[in-house]
């Protein structure tokens, strides 16, 4: 379903409630970096920047409409320690530097199902290189779907990439406390799966 234009998610004005709006180097603080990408209405993020403040997260959305229900929620729930970015995966060196990522979240990525798509997809290699580069090491990524082609795709993904080592690969994910509005909506209709991969580090 299309996302209805929010009059208030123009850029400007995102930019003047403290979004992110252009790829700019971030000034990141001396404690763990979370970062999600593709986050959608914020639900999962703003509910993990609630219970770690010890942490800073970084939510990175492409569509401004969608964006404009994170920073409601930031604003409503007074969150200090997320910062919100209207942005593309692509440019995360740009945002981030190298090495300064502890965790990173993907839910419910487009699953881009047509062939010539594929590379599009935010498991597919190239996007899995940017990972590595940005994650710490023994950092984590965290991929979570319903789509089953998807998550075998990635799984591939990950066992070809040389960085990663896979430590979790579920089939058939319980009910946790940290969800999106869309894993909420899908989970009467089939399993979710969901991956976890650590990245080595320097010294292994």
């Amino acid at each position: 379903m299309r996302q209805r234009k929010i009059k208030n998610a123009a850029p400007t004005l995102l930019q003047q409630a403290g979004v992110i709006i252009e790829p700019v180097r971030l000034e990141l603080p001396d404690q763990p970096i979370v970062l999600e990408i593709g986050s959608g209405k914020g639900d999962f993020i703003i509910q993990m920047a609630r219970d770690y403040p010890d942490k800073s997260f970084y939510a990175l959305e492409i569509n401004a409409n969608v964006l404009y229900r994170i920073l409601q929620k930031k604003e409503a729930e007074k969150l200090n320690n997320l910062t919100i970015i209207l942005g593309d995966a692509n440019d995360l060196l740009t945002y981030f530097a190298e090495h300064s990522i502890a965790e990173i979240y993907l839910n419910f990525s487009d699953p881009w199902p047509k062939k010539r798509h594929h590379k599009r997809r935010l498991t597919y290699k190239s996007f899995l290189e940017l990972y590595k580069r940005i994650l710490k090491g023994n950092g984590f990524i965290q991929f979570r779907t319903d789509h089953l082609d998807l998550f075998a795709a990635s799984i591939e993904s990950f066992d070809l990439q040389p960085h990663f080592i896979l430590i979790e690969v579920n089939y058939d994910l319980p009910l946790g406390k940290y969800v999106t509005e869309y894993e909420q909506k899908k989970r009467p209709s089939g399993p979710i799966y969901q991956l976890r991969a650590k990245v080595e580090s320097d010294d292994s």
